[in-house]
C-alpha cells in the first residue's frame, strides 16, 4: 500500500495535508496522534470511504478511490464504536456479517463456529451484543470485521474503550493476523500501543511528522533524554523551565523526565546547573521514548508554522 501527496480539505479546513505513506504487507502499521490529527480521515481515504482532495492512492494494486467497489471484500474496518446490532445474538452478529460479505451458507457456519471458538465467545453466541462487556464487544467487533477473511484490515482507535487488560488481548489477536498475512492499520493515541507497531507514523494536524520502526524514531533521540530525582521536583522544573535548550520537562511521580534540545549536554554539565540553583538533585541519562519522539516531532512542526506565518 502507498500514498502520495495524500490531501482531504473540508472547506478552508485542510484535514489532511500532503502526506506519504509506504505499508509493507503483513505489517502493524500505526498512525498516533492527539484527537483531530487525521488519523481517522487518512484511514477512511485509504480505504475509499473518503474522496481526497488531492493526492494517489494505491491498496492491493488498486487506485483508490476509482476501484474502491472492488476493495470492499479485501478489507475489514472497525471502529472505537465497534458498529454492532445491539439487539442481535453474538452469533447472529457475525451471521448477519457473513451474509453481507457475500459467504455462502456452509461457509458462514464454519468461519462463525472457528471465530466464536478463537475469540472466547462460544459461551455467548445467544446473549445478546447490547449486553456485553467492552472487551466483549471489542472481540465480537473483530471477529465481524474479519469474517470474510480480509487481507487487510483497518482499525480506528479500538481500544479507547475498553480495560488495559483486553487492549493486551487484543493486540495478541492482531499480532496473530499480522503473522497469517493480514496487513494491518491501526489508529491510536496511546503510547504503549504505538510501542507495539512494526511501524508508525505520527500525525500532528494533518501532516506526517515522523515515520518508521518505533526503534529508528527513538533512536535518533539518544542522549537527549535525562531522569532527574529531587526532594523538590516542583522547584527543579521551574528552574529547568527557564533553560533555553530544554525542550519539555515531565513530572512522573517525584521524579521529573527532561527532553533537551540537541544531544550535546553531559549529566555533570545539567548536575552543575542546577546545583548552582539550590536543590541537591541526582541524574541520569535514560533512553528516549515515543513521547519523547512525539513531543519533538509535534513541536518542530508547530515551531516551522509559526516561522512561515
Amino acid at each position: 500500500m502507498h500514498a502520495r501527496g495524500l490531501t482531504k480539505r473540508f472547506g478552508t479546513l485542510v484535514a489532511v495535508n500532503g502526506v506519504n505513506l509506504e505499508v509493507p504487507r503483513a505489517c502493524v502499521y500505526g498512525f498516533l496522534g492527539p484527537n483531530g490529527s487525521g488519523k481517522s480521515t487518512t484511514i477512511r481515504m485509504l480505504c475509499g470511504l473518503l474522496t481526497p482532495s488531492e493526492g494517489e492512492i494505491e491498496v492491493l494494486g488498486l487506485h483508490i478511490p476509482q476501484q474502491a467497489e472492488q476493495l470492499k471484500r479485501r478489507i475489514g474496518y472497525m471502529t472505537q464504536k465497534f458498529s454492532l446490532f445491539d439487539d442481535l445474538s453474538v452469533r447472529q452478529n457475525l451471521e448477519f456479517m457473513a451474509t453481507v460479505q457475500g459467504l455462502s451458507a456452509a461457509d458462514t457456519k464454519a468461519r462463525v463456529d472457528d471465530l466464536l471458538r478463537r475469540y472466547r465467545l462460544d459461551d455467548r453466541e445467544r446473549q445478546l451484543a447490547g449486553t456485553m462487556s467492552g472487551g466483549q464487544k471489542q472481540r465480537l467487533a473483530l471477529a465481524g470485521a474479519i469474517v470474510h477473511k480480509p487481507e487487510l484490515l483497518l482499525l480506528d482507535e479500538p481500544t479507547s474503550a475498553v480495560d488495559p487488560e483486553s487492549r493486551r488481548d487484543f493486540w495478541e489477536k492482531l499480532f496473530e493476523l499480522a503473522d497469517a498475512g493480514t496487513t494491518i492499520l491501526v489508529s491510536t493515541h496511546y503510547m504503549d500501543e504505538a510501542e507495539r507497531c512494526h511501524r508508525l507514523a505520527i500525525l500532528d494536524t494533518g501532516n506526517l511528522v515522523a515515520d518508521g520502526t518505533p526503534k529508528e524514531l527513538t533512536e535518533k533521540l539518544r542522549g537527549r533524554t535525562f531522569l532527574i530525582r529531587a526532594e523538590s521536583p516542583r522547584e527543579v522544573k521551574q528552574l529547568l523551565d527557564d533553560q533555553a535548550d530544554v525542550l519539555s520537562v515531565a513530572q512522573i511521580g517525584n521524579e521529573l523526565r527532561v527532553l533537551m534540545r540537541d544531544n550535546h549536554v553531559a549529566v555533570d554539565t545539567l548536575r552543575s546547573r542546577l546545583q548552582q540553583g539550590g536543590p541537591e538533585v541526582e541524574i541520569e541519562s535514560v533512553p528516549p521514548n515515543l513521547e519523547d519522539v512525539f513531543v519533538v516531532a509535534t513541536r518542530r512542526h508547530s515551531q516551522r508554522e509559526e516561522q512561515a506565518a
